[in-house]
């Protein structure tokens, strides 16, 4: 029989990250703990995090659904793929993962869990003045990377086309591939304008031009702009395969950016890049600033399962707190060191201190099903991957 706990905690980023949503100071998140009761020593840990203003959750439907969880695990998995709260299922999925393979957050073994081998990534430039966003670009080079994300939408736009120059400027094209993501922050009636003079800087995509929700307007837009289009935020509450169907007929991007923990975790993401592989639709997987634990989960799937194209998983540096791991970057690369050990995460709250003990919200619909569906838990499924390059 299954066991659970899981214990919060605040993920404290570094500097004030911002994009045009708002500036990020903390992300509040939890760690879930499974282990059989036949032997507690091997337990498997997932992570649930929240991006505040872009997770369908709430900090209290995350903790009530732990709790529900962590009261009856195998009443919860009996209708596990029908629960819409993607960073729970993210979490869980990734935590029963972790103890089938014997609770060594070795989820998927390969050459990147041996260290052999890393994953090309994308570097990041955060939000902020143009000083600010040229000095942690320079930085990025440095370093080694030859693909940058940069975020755009908070600062004046004229300012952000004198960066883009700027940086043309220093580094040709063929040195470095810039993606823009402007996170919604453009309108319909601006966009395109915006975009098009973007696009005299050769940039690789930009992301999420303007607010999900505007199927027609981003099909006009992906149409007409200079500039391929990446769905990014589009995705988010979309769990019915129609809908998935509809929004990719409908809007027809260049590319779709896969993000587990807000699309419903790793058989999601595999759903999703199926689909996408079907309309003959380029992706590449993005951490939604996970810590450490979530982003491993993720790093491993994607190794099996990615593209070749530089992936958005350079983001467990951004936090003071991080979970100490195996996890480094090399150049351009992420890498996984099998010298390093994982940090011991100490679950010390019991789950009554943690939430109070009401009934979660879908506990209703759990037994529901369980009584008239009798449906199987199939988190097994996501234990199935289809290999792309090792």
């Amino acid at each position: 029989m299954l066991k659970a706990h899981f214990q919060s905690y605040n993920f404290k980023f570094n500097f004030p990250s911002g994009t045009s949503r708002g500036v990020l100071t903390e992300k509040p998140s939890w760690f879930i703990k499974i282990w059989d009761d036949l032997n507690s020593e091997v337990f498997g840990i997932g992570e649930i995090s929240l991006i505040p203003g872009l997770s369908p959750e709430t900090p209290e439907m995350v903790e009530q659904a732990l709790y529900s969880f962590c009261q009856n695990p195998d009443l919860v998995m009996q209708n596990f793929h029908n629960l819409k709260l993607p960073a729970v299922k993210f979490g869980i999925e990734t935590a029963l993962i972790d103890l089938h393979q014997g609770g060594k957050r070795i989820l998927f073994p390969s050459d990147f869990t041996k260290g052999t081998k890393g994953i090309r990534i994308n570097g990041l430039v955060w939000m902020g003045n143009k000083a600010e966003m040229l000095k942690r670009l320079k930085e990025k080079v440095a370093q080694g990377f030859t693909c940058i994300k940069i975020k755009v939408g908070a600062i004046d736009f004229e300012e952000e086309l004198n960066l883009l120059k700027y940086i043309r400027q220093s580094y040709k094209h063929s040195e470095l591939e810039i993606r823009i993501d402007a996170n919604g922050a453009f309108t319909p009636e601006n966009a395109l304008a915006k975009i098009e003079a973007l696009s005299a800087f050769n940039l690789h995509s930009i992301e999420q031009p303007i607010k999900q929700g505007q199927w027609k307007e981003m099909a006009l837009i992906c149409k007409n702009s200079p500039i391929p289009v990446a769905l990014d935020e589009e995705l988010i509450g979309l769990y019915d395969a129609n809908q998935r169907v509809n929004l990719l007929n409908t809007v027809k991007p260049q590319y779709i950016i896969l993000k587990p923990s807000l699309i419903g975790g790793l058989e999601e993401t595999l759903n999703w890049s199926n689909l996408a592989d079907h309309f003959n639709i380029e992706w590449w997987v993005t951490s939604a600033l996970e810590g450490n634990i979530g982003l491993n989960a993720i790093a491993q799937w994607t190794f099996l399962n990615g593209s070749a194209m530089p992936q958005g998983l350079g983001t467990g540096q951004v936090f003071s707190n991080n979970i100490h791991s195996p996890l480094e970057i090399r150049g351009e690369q992420l890498g996984y060191n099998t010298n390093i050990y994982w940090e011991e995460i100490n679950f010390t709250k019991t789950n009554s201190e943690s939430v109070k003990q009401k009934p979660f919200q879908y506990e209703n619909e759990l037994l529901q099903a369980t009584k008239e569906n009798k449906v199987e838990p199939k988190l097994s499924d996501s234990n199935k991957v289809k290999r792309r390059f090792t």
